[in-house]
């Protein structure tokens, strides 16, 4: 009896794990869409990673939601060139992952080219079978 009883929380272990992976897994996509749809500058998938509920922190301190960060981003008045992510960790809680990353980016704000070193927080909010962003602070480094 001992044994299967081992055997059952050894499995269900195992099957949290595995399901956390999976999660975590579907995040960093999100996380990636993000990144790209900021390179990209495409309104249509700007909206469809974010949130209508979307707080957007800048690290000067000024603070966007959903309308506000898609339409700078898909004008270009901020043009990500390129954005690299490094050390990027990411913890979930049943419907809502905080994503901790270092973004490294070329910039052509109003075509003056540059660079942008930032910490970055995420909040992400599973709505559905989708992970939108609800949240994101940056800082300078």
């Amino acid at each position: 009896m001992k044994k299967i009883l081992l055997l059952l929380v050894s499995f269900s272990t195992v099957t949290l794990a595995m399901a956390q992976q999976k999660q975590s897994a579907a995040v960093a996509a999100a996380v990636e869409q993000l990144r790209s749809a900021m390179v990209s500058g495409n309104a249509d998938s700007l909206m469809a990673v974010s949130s209508v509920a979307l707080s957007y922190g800048h690290s000067g301190g000024s603070v966007e939601n959903q309308a506000q960060f898609v339409e700078k981003i898909a004008s270009g008045k901020s043009d990500f060139v390129s954005i690299e992510l490094k050390n990027q960790t990411i913890a979930i809680h049943k419907n809502v992952a905080v994503v901790r990353h270092e973004l490294h980016a070329k910039t052509n704000d109003n075509n003056v080219a540059g660079e942008v070193h930032l910490r970055i927080l995420l909040v992400f909010q599973k709505e559905g079978k989708a992970w939108k962003l609800l949240a994101r602070q940056a800082v300078k480094m």
